[in-house]
């Protein structure tokens, strides 16, 4: 599904269970929750931090996919077309950046450790 599908269904989705949209700040508060939610699994699952019995189960996926929901919502109600958007930034990012990720040298590959 591609972003402007995907804003159609959560449009349709907001209409038919949602009864309508948070406001924006309402969102944008969500937004920053979700977010949170997503830094605190990667926090204690793939950084230092020791992970919680409680915190176990959870999904990653399903955490990043509610950060995807609420940037729908709120590219919905503020009338942004998210995937002309997204399209515009691959192209800027493929023009502007096309040779400075490969000329980075903290990015060079590196030896497996132990080696």
């Amino acid at each position: 599904m591609n972003l402007k599908n995907s804003q159609l269904a959560v449009d349709t989705w907001i209409k038919e269970h949602g009864v309508r949209y948070f406001n924006e700040l309402t969102n944008m508060a969500q937004l920053t929750e979700e977010v949170g939610e997503v830094a605190r699994i990667i926090a204690r699952r793939y950084g230092e931090q020791s992970e919680k019995e409680s915190d176990k189960n959870k999904d990653l996926g399903e955490e990043l996919a509610d950060v995807v929901f609420v940037v729908l919502c709120l590219a919905n109600q503020t009338g942004i077309d998210l995937q002309a958007a997204f399209d515009k930034k691959m192209d800027l990012k493929s023009v502007r950046d096309k040779d400075r990720h490969k000329n980075n040298e903290k990015l060079a590959p590196q030896p497996p450790k132990g080696e």
